[in-house]
Parts: structure tokens; sequence; C-alpha cells
């Protein structure tokens, strides 16, 4: 099981939370070409900075704990899914909140607008 770590625990990220979608008809994935397009840019620059990172001896990954796959820059596969998923469960997290909580969101625009 360990060679399935981190995969493990994005897919546990994600029963967390990719459940909303569905449950308050958020359409968050429905809008999926839009989402990824706020999502991408910035999981770009993670990547490139886990790059630095890795070749400045910074950071490095347990790769008992990965599938073994890597991509470009040597990153695992589960890196790059990590840049997608965890925003993405973020964006679920925040919409189904501010559907149950609407004043939330509304207070939020609010103290921007001032």
């Amino acid at each position: 099981m360990p060679r399935y770590g981190y995969l493990v625990m994005l897919l546990f990220t994600m029963a967390g939370s990719w459940w909303l979608e569905w449950a308050f008809k958020l359409r968050v994935l429905r809008r999926i070409g839009f989402t990824l397009m706020t999502i991408l840019p910035i999981s770009a620059f993670f990547v490139l900075w886990d790059w630095i990172a890795i070749h400045s001896g910074h950071w490095d990954f347990d790769y008992s704990q990965t599938l073994g796959l890597e991509l470009a820059f040597g990153l695992p596969l589960e890196e790059y899914l990590f840049f997608i998923i965890i925003p993405l469960a973020i964006i679920l997290t925040y919409e189904g909140v501010t559907r149950l909580k609407p004043k939330w969101r509304d207070r939020h625009h609010d103290e921007r607008a001032s």
C-alpha cells in the first residue's frame, strides 16, 4: 500500500469535496474549462517551484509513496494531480459553503468594494 500513499491522499481529498458538486448543484465541474483556466497558470508556477526546490536540494519526494511514474521535470504524476485536485477541492468547498451561507460571500464582496 505505501506505493499508493500519495494517490490515496488525493482520492481522499476528492471524496471529501467532489460530492458537493452534485449535492448543492454547484456547476463547477460543468464549467471545467473555465475552472482549469484559473488553476493551471498557478499550477505551472508551482511545478517550476518544485523543480527548482528539488534541484537545489531543498525538497524531495518519497518515491516509495508514489506510483513511480515521473513526468516533465522529473516530478511524479501525483504531484501534477495534486496541483489540480487540491485547488479544485478548495473551489468546490468554497462554493459549497457559500451556497449554504450566501451572506459570507456577500460580506466578502462588500468588504472588497469599500
